[in-house]
């Protein structure tokens, strides 16, 4: 198996290598109103993207 050799390393833990989010970070992920401020944001960055692109 690929993976005998890392068999030790409980996952979060500092050997992991992975961070883990704090409260607030899990709250961004989770709040409704967020993620549509965060969707509205890009697709204004991606149409003026397009926007430029085109002349």
């Amino acid at each position: 198996m690929a993976t005998e050799h890392v068999k030790h390393i409980e996952a979060y833990s500092p050997q992991f290598g992975t961070m883990i989010p704090s409260g607030f970070q899990k709250w961004l992920r989770t709040c409704v109103l967020w993620q549509l401020v965060r969707f509205v944001a890009i697709n204004i960055k991606m149409t003026m993207l397009i926007l430029k692109s085109h002349h």
